[in-house]
């Protein structure tokens, strides 16, 4: 294991922070300061701070029901944050991909690397689902471009899957992609007109919301 990994599976950091912590001088391998990308054994001795760290060996997830207004970060910058709503055994977890501030549902968090990497990496294909409501009815022929031509933004063509939520009711949808770039879902009936006010994961590849209340989590098998 990396030495990067080693720490942020042993501490609340991330690797990008574990890397900047190995640069600033604060970690050190059996007394002396690590090299980048240097492998840890199961002998070596880690301290961070002169703490010493040791991962648990068997990975952690959790699926977490977000409420609008928090954002999937550690840093805030004065608004709420999803660690807010984890006990401090629980602060170490990283996101797997993102939900942006106004968004709600399904994030899922793991000290798994490969879990994430699975659940991430576009060759994977993982479907993810949402329920969106937009603040007009979608007309039929946007319905037809987004679902069969897809749109083109800035960062390549959007092309979802969409179903209605209710009979009759064209301002409620089911949205089911497979990529997860940012705020994709948004942008794509943006450009056609509408605004998203509602957007909320149900389903993220194998792991649906289910009955989770908003706020709470739940551990999951990773």
């Amino acid at each position: 294991m990396r030495v990067n990994q080693f720490i942020a599976a042993g501490s609340s950091l991330s690797r990008r922070a574990a890397d900047q912590a190995i640069a600033a001088g604060r970690v050190l391998v059996n007394g002396q300061t690590p090299s980048a990308g240097q492998q840890i054994t199961s002998q070596d001795v880690v301290t961070l701070d002169g703490a010493p760290i040791t991962p648990d060996v068997k990975p952690i997830t959790i699926m977490l029901n977000k409420p609008r207004g928090y954002v999937v970060s550690r840093d805030g910058q004065g608004a709420q944050t999803v660690y807010d709503l984890l006990p401090p055994e629980l602060q170490r977890l990283q996101p797997v991909g993102r939900l942006d501030k106004d968004s709600s549902g399904l994030l899922l968090m793991t000290t798994d690397g490969q879990l994430a990497q699975e659940l991430t990496h576009p060759r994977y294909v993982k479907q993810k689902v949402y329920e969106v409501t937009l603040d007009a009815p979608l007309q039929p022929l946007h319905r037809q471009i987004i679902a069969e031509q897809g749109i083109e933004l800035t960062d390549g063509r959007s092309q979802l899957g969409l179903s209605r939520l209710r009979d009759g009711d064209d301002t409620r949808w089911q949205v089911r992609m497979h990529e997860g770039r940012n705020r994709q879902i948004r942008r794509t009936f943006q450009a056609v007109g509408y605004t998203v006010t509602k957007l909320h994961r149900v389903q993220f590849g194998q792991y649906s919301l289910g009955s989770l209340k908003r706020g709470d989590y739940q551990s999951i098998g990773s």
